[in-house]
């Protein structure tokens, strides 16, 4: 299944709602999309939410690391929600917070 993402803004805050599968082929591309957004919108603080991802691989923590950073040297913030119990335990192994 591809992968897809939404962007919904309001009020300083950049929410990406991401669904169906990131692997290396479409984690590249949703990298694209949501750092466009990025640089388009400024946001203070962006929530890439995972309710709509039934698989992740690695590719999807070096999707979540990089928007951090990008973020971070921007002065904003990251947040991650909306993950499955399968994803928390991949998110946990590499030491990723998300907010329930």
């Amino acid at each position: 299944m591809m992968a897809t993402v939404e962007f919904m803004a309001g009020e300083g805050v950049l929410t990406a709602a991401l669904a169906g599968e990131i692997d290396h082929h479409t984690a590249a591309r949703l990298r694209q999309q949501i750092d466009e957004e990025i640089d388009r919108r400024m946001p203070g603080m962006l929530v890439l939410d995972f309710g709509g991802v039934g698989f992740m691989d690695s590719s999807g923590i070096g999707l979540i690391l990089g928007r951090s950073k990008r973020m971070q040297a921007g002065g904003g913030q990251l947040q991650v929600r909306g993950t499955s119990a399968q994803i928390n335990r991949m998110l946990a192994l590499a030491n990723i917070r998300v907010q329930q």
